[in-house]
């Protein structure tokens, strides 16, 4: 089961994980092996404990049911967001599955790492003792969060490179840095990918089967493409240094301005028929001419 109903999360269009007892107990439990397994890995910095769980703030946003459809719609009943209570009790459960020295034995000096559940602001309270500080039981615990000027988009940023620099400096910047006086954080994923660069609305990064398809032909020239994405780097590397870290996202997106390399993406995402590059009807293994 997944727990956003993303197409990279378990099954598409079904978020139930969190509602299921023995799917939970089994994320735990694979949390327990791999710390076993790694955790004491000089290269290991540390753990995160589930990606993007889809919760009550992000469902109306990622509009699963009609943006991932499920295969199976019995399956899919009762598909729903995760409540911050729920996961902040299960955040707790983890550490301490994880530290447990008769469980996962994952040492202090490797990181528990929890993802914001698409809402940063929601973990101020999160783990805090009397005095407001970290609790004592709770030690090396880092804060994920992942941000795209898609993301932005969607939250109602303007589409030009002025309103991409203005989210950034004047929502990002000062978010992160307010909420790293409560836990280390780390902006786990970032890029530069946005509509104006697609040349057309994208509605916040869907594939092509949800929104639009990208300009077939150019919108900007080299030298404004490198002027945007220069633009947009820059802020964004301004923004995520009032943290403690971050990570590039590097693999392809399911939208793409770069028509030539739409094969390799589909064949990675599996949506090769969606995209009509095989007649799967004719012949399952016939390019379309």
């Amino acid at each position: 089961m997944s727990q956003n109903g993303f197409d990279n999360g378990g099954i598409s269009g079904v978020c139930k994980w969190a509602q299921l007892p023995d799917e939970v107990e089994f994320v735990l439990s694979v949390l327990e092996r791999l710390a076993k397994r790694y955790g004491h890995r000089q290269a290991l910095m540390g753990i995160e404990i589930i990606n993007e769980p889809n919760t009550t703030t992000s469902w109306p946003m990622m509009n699963v049911t009609e943006r991932y459809k499920a295969v199976d719609p019995e399956l899919a009943e009762g598909t729903g967001p995760i409540a911050f209570d729920w996961l902040k009790d299960f955040y707790v459960t983890a550490y301490h599955r994880l530290r447990d020295a008769d469980k996962g034995a994952l040492p202090t000096d490797k990181a528990v790492v929890f993802h914001d559940g698409f809402d940063i602001e929601q973990w101020k309270d999160f783990m805090r003792g009397s005095d407001g500080r970290l609790a004592p039981e709770f030690e090396n615990v880092v804060l994920d969060t992942h941000q795209y000027l898609m993301t932005a988009e969607m939250m109602g940023c303007p589409q030009t490179v002025e309103g991409y620099d203005d989210f950034v400096r004047n929502t990002y910047a000062p978010m992160i840095a307010e909420m790293s006086e409560y836990f280390p954080v780390i902006v786990g994923e970032w890029c530069l990918f946005n509509s104006v660069g697609c040349g057309v609305d994208t509605h916040g990064g869907q594939s092509v089967l949800n929104g639009e398809e990208g300009a077939q032909a150019e919108t900007l020239t080299a030298e404004q493409k490198r002027s945007l994405y220069q633009g947009v780097a820059e802020s964004q590397l301004a923004a995520w240094s009032k943290g403690s870290g971050f990570y590039y996202w590097n693999y392809k997106l399911l939208t793409d301005t770069m028509v030539g390399v739409a094969v390799t993406d589909a064949a990675l995402h599996e949506k090769t028929a969606d995209f009509d590059f095989f007649d799967y009807e004719a012949d399952e293994t016939k390019p379309v001419d």
